[in-house]
């Protein structure tokens, strides 16, 4: 894992094509700002953790149409 220090304003570059940007620390909260091609996906952990679960379980023919409405209201 790498580990970068940035301070508000300030961003990182991964390739050529995917900056994230220090928009604000506030309270312990960091919030990011991204700026990548429209064809790269960007999820937060928790939601791509939620998505691949779903993924698993319609592959074995089990549909949890609760947990999907609930993904589209995050």
């Amino acid at each position: 894992m790498l580990i970068l220090t940035r301070k508000k304003d300030e961003s990182i570059m991964i390739n050529h094509d995917i900056e994230i940007k220090i928009i604000s620390i506030e309270d312990g909260r960091v919030k990011l700002g991204i700026s990548a091609p429209k064809d790269v996906e960007i999820h937060r952990k928790e939601i791509y953790l939620e998505i691949q679960e779903e993924n698993k379980n319609a592959s074995k023919g089990i549909l949890d149409l609760k947990g999907i409405a609930a993904l589209f209201k995050k």
